[in-house]
């Protein structure tokens, strides 16, 4: 639809089409309109009883008449497993969601209705896709900003806005933010040449983080940096461009917590997790993190609804955190996603409202639901691609192995390394957290392995 045509949030609530039906009497069965016929010349096709337009400008169905409710249509950026995680609560609410996929066998095309394949780099191709839906959102935060910007100037309602996802796109953007706000940062400096690492370390102290500002993510634009002779790895880093150098964060484990705002202000949070990662990637998640204590979970609750409020977040948010016991606020904010995360997949069986469903909402303006959480604890471990190709020939076995737990399967060809599903497990009453974590660990390696017995890490 035209930027000038586009539903206000109130039309979005209700709006309706009138039934049409033919004007003439039912044709007789040997006339024109049995199989094969035709209505005739006299029979035309008129709207019976249209809708009303009330004074608030919103349309009315006639009372006592039928009508056929629509809803309102959800874009997405990129086609990826989160997109398709979008479309299960999609089909529930009664929302059509459609993708922008970078091509025919992505993730989330066998899962939504409506696709259309393009590259989000593409201005026209941006400007065709959100022409035909109502409210844009992300798979990912990659689409360039001045794209978006031009976007929003042609009046698409995108959720997250351009000026709050620059901070889930740009970490040097991100790291002023959470300073300008007094929240808990690592010390941190944006260079250009190795000399400005140099400075930094002498005095921070070695190693020091070197990062890309831009397009990393799971460990990728990321080095560590012992010492000056480390620099030599780095060097082809220095372009010109400013990086980002940080302190190297003695942490004792990671820990996340999502957010979910709607524009009319509205926010909640989950409980915080503790995210487990292998290689610089996402392995598992527990919620809520066990031990931590009372006051840090308040702590990092309270900044992360903060945060979502100054920079005018809309949709799920992930705050990804280092606990530092003992030092300064106990805790440090590592990075943002403003989309739903790894980290709040255990949500899908684990809160009474999933991430993805209060993204929808939170999108659209809608109540946001409920994120108490559904057992004591919620275990989320990763599927990697690992040496078993033929994920469903090892269904039978996974999941009699773990009958209550739950397998989530994103429809991409395996890689090893690569993340291909999740497996959420709740804790029963009164069972051991160290359970719930076999349980789950044990259901994704005989999916990864194939192996009837399988390994416990």
């Amino acid at each position: 639809m035209a930027p000038a045509e586009r539903a206000t949030q109130a039309d979005l609530a209700w709006r309706v089409r009138p039934i049409l039906r033919p004007s003439c009497a039912p044709p007789s069965p040997t006339g024109p309109g049995t199989s094969g016929g035709s209505l005739g010349a006299s029979c035309e096709t008129r709207v019976h009883n249209p809708p009303v337009r009330r004074s608030d400008g919103r349309l009315r169905p006639p009372r006592g008449y039928p009508v056929v409710v629509t809803f309102p249509v959800i874009g997405v950026i990129g086609g990826g497993q989160l997109a398709r995680m979008m479309a299960g609560p999609a089909v529930e609410l009664g929302l059509e969601l459609r993708v922008l996929a970078e091509g025919p066998d992505v993730s989330a095309v066998a899962a939504v209705a409506r696709s259309r394949v393009g590259d989000y780099r593409d201005r026209e191709t941006l400007r065709a896709f959100a022409a035909d839906v109502d409210v844009v959102t992300f798979d990912h935060e990659h689409v360039p900003g001045e794209l978006l910007a031009q976007l929003e100037g042609d009046g698409v309602a995108l959720h997250p806005s351009p000026a709050a996802l620059l901070h889930a796109q740009d970490k040097l953007v991100m790291r002023r933010a959470v300073d300008g706000l007094g929240l808990p940062n690592p010390s941190w400096r944006a260079v250009t040449d190795a000399a400005g690492v140099e400075s930094f370390a002498a005095e921070t102290g070695w190693p020091v983080v070197l990062k890309t500002p831009r397009g990393g993510y799971d460990g990728k634009g990321v080095l560590v940096l012992r010492d000056t002779a480390g620099l030599e790895a780095a060097r082809d880093w220095f372009t010109g461009g400013e990086l980002l150098v940080e302190q190297f964060v003695p942490f004792s484990r990671e820990l996340s917590v999502l957010v979910a705002r709607r524009p009319s202000g509205e926010a909640v949070a989950w409980p915080v997790v503790e995210s487990i990662q292998v290689d610089s990637v996402c392995n598992e998640v527990i919620a809520p993190a066990p031990g931590l204590a009372d006051e840090t979970a308040r702590a990092v609750t309270a900044a992360a609804l903060h945060l979502a409020e100054r920079l005018g977040v809309t949709g799920v948010m992930a705050v990804e955190l280092f606990e530092t016991p003992g030092a300064g606020a106990g805790y440090l904010i590592n990075e943002l996603a403003m989309r739903p995360h790894n980290s709040g997949h255990w949500t899908m069986d684990g809160a009474a409202t999933g991430q993805f469903e209060q993204h929808l909402r939170a999108v659209l303006d809608l109540p946001l639901g409920s994120t108490a959480p559904l057992a004591g604890h919620a275990v989320m471990k990763n599927i990697l691609g690992g040496a078993n190709e033929d994920i469903y020939a090892a269904y039978p076995t996974a999941l009699s192995s773990g009958p209550s737990a739950k397998v989530h399967f994103y429809g991409k060809d395996v890689r090893p390394g690569r993340k291909i599903g999740h497996v959420n497990a709740l804790a029963a009453p009164g069972e051991p957290l160290e359970d719930v974590r076999a349980r789950a660990t044990r259901v994704a390696a005989i999916l990864r392995d194939g192996a009837r017995d399988a390994p416990t890490q």
